[in-house]
């Protein structure tokens, strides 16, 4: 993560104003150019600039869609599909201007196949509203990754959250796309069978792609039944350690954990404060079972025995839904409790991903690191996958601060990447970690950049974003 990597590109002052005229004869009050507009769709969640596009425009069609990538493509102007602004490093920014596709009106469930456990909805729906949506179905959406994103948007990310250790991130849950080309095409990415052997994977290319190769106009998701019980607790432990340990026998012996999440004895005291909780203010495993009454009973029994081999305290765990809201609310809140460490900072937060053999170790490290470098910075992470985040607090007004957090953000990287990891679990690239990723996939940065130069020819699709400067 660096403010070296966020810079400004080269302009198409004429091309932008032409696409603007045009857009403005097209869709007439939903083209806006406002200043507050413009600045709500840049880069706002953490301290990278705000770097505005020139307009904001708001389709409520594919057809709408592909109106806008042909106007923008014959004027060279640069796209930035936006979804509930929920990203974490500049993926939203517009470094040379251009025009910010907001999705929030293309939000209709275009269909559910509850025989099949699928759905096609738009991408600007977001997965709470997708879920309310389902609730008479007895299906839900599983994806959670804590704020209330939007569906086109946990695509183009990747996203995953809380409930990845069981039903895997949005790669495995998405079935086909719909997506718009640079050249203003339509294409269907797959069809909603389980599986396939025809051709390349292009939904999966575009998983991921941040938008770097087109808008995403609908989203096939794999749906699940709702559990006949939900059991979740939480348990305290002596150390970071005896809490990954067991996690990783809680896995090894087949325990299907629907969630297994780690605050660090920081993120408790600050969970604690903001949540009104008193739980112990030690390193803590927050855990949800899925399944029938009996079997996720016995699941959290088998937790616990577990958790007790490796010294951990009273395993707190209830079923009721009251309580079960008010343990993962507290988990979800954990960035805005986290700022309250250090009233009126801003915070950087950051994300790796590794081995979970290894999962332990790199976050000991990563604390010694925080200890000696002066920050305050809690942990939380989803550890059965191997995934944590780092909140790191500063005064975005001190350059030294943000030299210092820019520096461990770098070290934090290269410490997962020894480790056989990667430099983000589910943040994703953006601006902040493009130089980041050319060390993690080196020689495959190459293969990346024909595909972007095939499907993007005029890099107009969200340019300045994943890759580094030549």
């Amino acid at each position: 993560m660096s403010l070296a990597d966020v810079i400004a590109g080269e302009r198409n002052e004429e091309g932008i104003a032409a696409a603007i005229g045009v857009l403005k004869q097209r869709f007439g009050e939903r083209l806006n150019t406002g200043a507050s507009m413009r600045e709500q769709h840049g880069h706002t969640t953490t301290y990278l600039p705000n770097q505005q596009p020139d307009a904001v425009v708001f389709p409520q069609s594919a057809d709408e869609v592909k109106d806008i990538v042909r106007i923008c493509a014959d004027h060279k102007v640069p796209i930035i599909p936006f979804g509930a602004g929920s990203s974490l490093e500049g993926q939203l920014n517009a470094p040379s201007g251009g025009i910010s596709i907001d999705m929030v009106n293309m939000n209709r469930v275009l269909r559910v196949n509850a025989e099949d456990l699928d759905c096609v909805v738009e991408p600007g729906i977001t997965r709470e509203d997708l879920n309310v949506h389902l609730r008479d179905t007895g299906l839900f959406f599983p994806i959670d990754p804590g704020a209330n994103a939007s569906i086109g948007g946990m695509t183009a990310t990747r996203a995953s959250g809380t409930n990845a250790v069981r039903y895997g991130t949005m790669k495995d849950n998405v079935l086909s796309l719909t997506v718009v080309t640079a050249d203003g095409q339509e294409i269907t990415t797959g069809s909603r069978a389980k599986k396939s052997s025809a051709g390349y994977d292009l939904t999966r290319l575009f998983v991921g792609s941040e938008g770097t190769l087109g808008v995403i106009t609908s989203v096939t998701l794999r749906l699940y039944g709702i559990p006949q019980a939900i059991t979740a607790g939480v348990c305290p432990f002596p150390t970071v350690d005896d809490a990954v340990n067991t996690v990783i026998m809680t896995i090894q012996m087949g325990i299907p954990v629907a969630r297994i999440e780690l605050l660090d004895a920081l993120s408790m005291r600050a969970t604690n404060a903001h949540s009104g909780l008193d739980y112990p203010e030690t390193p803590a495993l927050f855990v949800e079972f899925h399944g029938t009454d009996a079997y996720a009973a016995e699941q959290a029994e088998l937790f616990g025995e577990i958790a007790a081999e490796f010294g951990g305290g009273d395993f707190m765990w209830a079923s009721e839904q009251e309580e079960r809201n008010r343990l993962w609310k507290a988990r979800h809140n954990a960035y805005w409790s986290g700022l309250q460490l250090r009233p009126g900072a801003n915070g950087i937060t950051t994300d790796v991903c590794v081995p979970i053999s290894r999962l332990g170790e790199c976050i000991r490290e990563t604390q010694d690191d925080i200890a000696e470098t002066g920050l305050i910075a809690p942990i939380v992470g989803h550890v059965g996958d191997g995934n944590f985040h780092v909140l790191l607090l500063i005064d975005q007004n001190n350059s030294d601060e943000i030299g210092k957090a820019e520096a461990f953000a770098e070290r934090l990287s290269a410490r997962a990447l020894s480790m056989e990891g990667t430099c983000t679990g589910e943040h994703g690239i953006g601006q902040g970690k493009k130089s980041i990723l050319k060390r993690e996939l080196d020689g495959a940065m190459h293969p990346m950049r024909r595909i972007k130069a095939a499907l993007d020819p005029g890099n107009i699709m969200n340019p300045g974003k994943i890759f580094p400067p030549r």
